[in-house]
């Protein structure tokens, strides 16, 4: 209590040294309640305003027992900026000495009051006391705020302070949901509101919420200024986001893009990899309009979305109008074609579009030979995009790991150019490429169905070399392989290794051993080995059960074990 009395603006005006007239004020022996006459509350407000100190008012109104109800009567008597003080007073006293729990509609009403006076700091401290206190109930403060907004005659400063407040506690989701509740409620947040939701949650890593908070900024005409486009542009930062998008905008413009252009190309972009076009038209509309975007961005985005979501063609159109206002073609453009066409089958196409683009004096770049070799992996042209990866090289580039995976998934063995893969990729891994599991397990397979055991383990142990887990489908062509070549015990061996790994053993894994040891005709490890299997809830194919009725004495000696399965 001492704290609140130093924090607290003084109430006193007439001092407890005058203990005589304190002595003899009369303390009315009443309840009060909710229908309690006017003039009860008229005492209260009249020793406020007399400044009876906290020591008076409890000699005066010790015996009174406070209904929230009455404490809300009392505050809204004391609404008026003059009072303030001494409504902030009365709120802290009656909750000390009176024992009274202020119910969120006191609050309320007291930060109305206080904002209204322009006492920020005190309003701050009550707005954060009882969003803790209701942390659970998602509108309950913003609903009392709202309900009592006209009776306080308060200014909407109040829920901007509610927001900032919802951002220091790190409550970005309710903050977020109560900015747009009070939208439709009529009440638009202040620049500063939305920069300090921006500035919190950025810090807190949650990127998917800070676009979410800039795209409502521009929904509702909240147009960013150069703090918030700061804090987007750390946010891409920190995404890991940012140099992707300088490069998407050089190829595009040409030149290098100021820090907005950047952040909202970035808005757009994402709003149409998410699917939602007609809200990212909406906002590149709006983008236009206030010249936060350019225009030649803007027809590539158009592009980009006819090409993903449309036809090829309605793109076209939108390329054509673009160079018929002027504008040049650009690379990003032409890679959008080459794409379409990859994915299509259509790689001669693709082939004619990047020769077109080269002509043009624009430099395909590493998006541009990816989508090439996806294309040309898909359509079984593996030579062709082997020579695709020679040209990157040529040019200082290495493929991306997902295109070069899915040329290495080809078949490998009869194009005959498993051993020109393996080349390629010790040249791609000196050139910084870096491969990952799926990389090593297209070629370990490839490896394994040619028979050739020592290259499929030079490349398991140089996975491991490089830190790379072998999974599942690295121990299966492993296994396999050693099999064909009757390596049973080194099998075995890369059997335990996964056991030890809590790598789990599939059937293909056990039927391969399995079978192997029926054609050697070792009918001893056969058993334990499906016993094993069918014990960890595996099922055997059919391929297995034939091979199994022609060993009858296998059958005979170990118990007819392949009965019910």
């Amino acid at each position: 209590m001492a704290l609140l009395r130093q924090v607290i603006p003084s109430l006193v005006s007439i001092s407890t040294k005058n203990p005589t007239r304190i002595t003899h004020v009369h303390r009315p022996q009443l309840i009060v309640g909710e229908a309690k006459s006017n003039s009860h509350i008229n005492m209260v407000c009249e020793s406020l305003r007399r400044g009876l100190n906290w020591d008076a008012l409890n000699k005066r109104f010790g015996s009174l027992e406070f209904s929230e109800s009455f404490v809300s009567r009392v505050l809204l008597e004391l609404k008026k900026p003059v009072d303030a003080k001494r409504a902030l007073g009365f709120f802290h006293w009656s909750a000390q000495c009176k024992n009274l729990e202020h119910g969120v509609a006191s609050y309320c009403i007291t930060i109305h009051i206080l904002v209204g006076a322009h006492l920020l700091m005190d309003a701050r401290s009550l707005i954060e006391s009882t969003l803790k206190k209701n942390a659970g109930s998602r509108f309950l403060v913003v609903d009392s705020l709202l309900s009592s907004y006209k009776i306080t005659g308060s200014n909407p400063h109040v829920f901007d302070l509610l927001v900032q407040t919802y951002s220091k506690l790190r409550m970005f989701e309710i903050g977020f949901d109560v900015c747009c509740y009070l939208e439709e409620h009529g009440f638009s947040l202040s620049l500063t509101s939305f920069n300090t939701l921006l500035h919190f949650v950025q810090k807190s890593d949650n990127y998917p919420l800070v676009w979410k908070i800039y795209e409502h900024m521009i929904r509702v005409r909240k147009y960013p200024n150069e703090v918030s486009v700061n804090v987007m542009i750390s946010a891409l930062c920190k995404g890991g986001a940012l140099q992707k998008f300088v490069d998407m905008l050089d190829r595009i413009h040409g030149k290098r893009c100021s820090p907005v252009v950047i952040v909202n190309t970035c808005m757009i972009f994402r709003m149409l990899e998410e699917g939602r076009l007609e809200q990212g038209m909406l906002i590149l509309k709006r983008l236009l309009q206030k010249n936060m975007i350019l225009d030649t961005i803007s027809y590539s985005l158009i592009a980009y979305a006819k090409v993903k979501y449309g036809t090829l063609d309605s793109a076209w159109e939108v390329y054509e109008e673009m160079l018929n206002r002027g504008f040049h073609p650009n690379a990003f453009v032409y890679t959008l074609f080459i794409g379409a066409h990859c994915e299509g089958g259509r790689i001669e196409e693709a082939n004619k579009l990047m020769q077109d683009m080269e002509n043009a004096g624009l430099m395909p770049y590493d998006e541009t030979f990816n989508l090439l070799i996806a294309g040309c992996s898909k359509a079984g042209r593996l030579e062709e995009g082997l020579r695709i990866c020679e040209r990157m090289l040529e040019r200082g580039l290495v493929p991306s790991c997902w295109a070069f995976n899915l040329m290495m998934a080809g078949n490998l063995c009869e194009s005959g150019v498993v051993k020109r893969a393996n080349e390629m990729l010790t040249l791609l891994i000196d050139k910084g490429f870096v491969p990952d599991e799926i990389t090593y397990s297209n070629l370990i397979a490839s490896y394994a169905k040619l028979g050739e055991i020592q290259q499929v383990l030079k490349l398991y142990y140089e996975m491991e070399y490089r830190s790379l887990s072998p999974g599942l489908l690295v121990f299966e062509s492993l296994i396999r392989g050693l099999c064909r070549c009757g390596e049973l015990e080194k099998a075995e061996k890369y059997l335990r290794i996964m056991k030890d790994r809590s790598i789990t053993v599939s059937a293909c894994v056990y039927e391969t051993l399995i079978n192997s040891y029926f054609e050697k005709g070792d009918e001893s490890r056969a058993p334990q080995l499906y016993n094993e299997m069918v014990s960890t809830g595996l099922k055997p194919s059919c391929a297995l059960r034939v091979s199994s009725i022609k060993m009858p004495s296998f059958l005979v000696d170990k118990g007819n074990i392949y009965n019910n399965t």
